[in-house]
């Protein structure tokens, strides 16, 4: 790994905005595969993560590292979009109620959209009802629900209870992200398909969505 991509990965774990997109544009102006920064950007969030876990880190951390990646998916888009096919299908993501952590959905959105998805994403912190609302109005392939904290997994489970509640259950395929998820949690949330990092989750989601 060079400097500029170790240096990069420092700058998004400090929170160092103003280093991380000027290192971001120097990258770019490299002519570097966006695919390779945005696997740095991964590498950033899991790190990041692991001190919120810890206790280093606390939940406004978390909001201003979302709010640096924003900034980074606004620069990247543009460079994924450049061969634009026809649309693959209608994706919902979102954070589940008592969770704002949007790092790794942010993430996941930026790659569906790369891969050619319309993407739906209600935000962070969204009761069961929204992702009901959601899916009646957009009619999603696929649901997907976000949250990194131990909490969010009652928060899946209630969710996915809403969306059958509603009859909406066989419309559509449901995947549970975050680094909290595992088969245990998938299959007492009761969602098609599991991932704890952002990659996973998208290859899971073509999947689901039969691409």
């Amino acid at each position: 790994m060079t400097n500029l991509n170790e240096d990069f990965i420092n700058a998004l774990v400090d929170l160092d905005e103003t280093t991380c997109i000027d290192l971001l544009n120097q990258r770019i102006a490299a002519k570097e595969n966006p695919m390779n920064i945005l696997e740095d950007v991964r590498k950033s969030t899991d790190i990041v993560g692991k001190r919120f876990e810890e206790g280093r880190y606390f939940v406004s951390d978390l909001m201003m590292a979302g709010e640096i990646l924003s900034q980074i998916m606004v620069i990247l888009k543009p460079l994924f979009g450049e061969h634009k096919i026809a649309s693959k299908g209608l994706i919902v993501v979102g954070t589940v109620q008592g969770d704002v952590h949007d790092i790794g959905k942010n993430i996941v959105a930026a790659l569906l959209e790369a891969e050619g998805f319309d993407v739906v994403d209600i935000g962070v912190d969204q009761p069961p009802e929204e992702f009901v609302k959601a899916i009646r109005e957009h009619h999603p392939k696929v649901v997907s629900l976000s949250g990194l904290l131990t909490e969010a997994i009652e928060s899946m489970k209630t969710t996915i209870e809403a969306i059958k509640a509603a009859g909406l259950r066989d419309q559509v395929k449901i995947v549970i992200g975050g680094g909290r998820c595992d088969e245990e949690a998938r299959e007492y949330t009761t969602a098609d398909a599991w991932a704890d990092d952002a990659a996973v989750g998208v290859r899971k989601i073509k999947e689901l969505a039969g691409v």
